[in-house]
């Protein structure tokens, strides 16, 4: 595709129009226009489509988005941002893991019991004590 409309865009990302708006303020994408009317080129397309991918699997914010797209600048390097967003989501990732673990322990409780579960309240600390 040589050069595609927002709403031909919008529609191949099953994206909303105002969010290519929103990331065009943002400075995120920068379409070209033709008689007052959006077009977005192949480098753009693909520059969608990373954003897409990293908001949906690697959890950045556009804030941290648009740090990486900026790339290395004379104050700040984008795989500061990056390695942040990896600690960040190794220390959720633990987190969810303790969920589960704790979870996994109150299906094995019998009914009505879940706070009195002995195993269960083998894993709880209580604060102080």
């Amino acid at each position: 595709m040589e050069s595609a409309s927002i709403r031909e865009v919008a529609d191949r990302f099953d994206l909303p129009v105002s969010t290519l708006h929103y990331w065009e303020r943002r400075g995120l994408i920068k379409p070209h226009r033709r008689s007052g009317w959006r077009y977005y080129d192949t480098d753009q397309l693909y520059r969608i489509a990373l954003i897409r991918l990293w908001r949906d699997t690697g959890q950045l914010s556009l804030d941290e988005i648009a740090t990486v797209l900026a790339g290395r600048t004379a104050t700040y390097d984008w795989r500061d941002t990056v390695s942040a967003r990896i600690e960040a989501l190794e220390s959720q990732l633990e987190k969810l893991a303790t969920a589960r673990t704790y979870l996994r322990h109150l299906l094995r409780c019998p009914e009505n019991t879940l706070e009195r579960c002995p195993e269960f309240r083998s894993t709880v600390e209580l604060p102080g004590a």
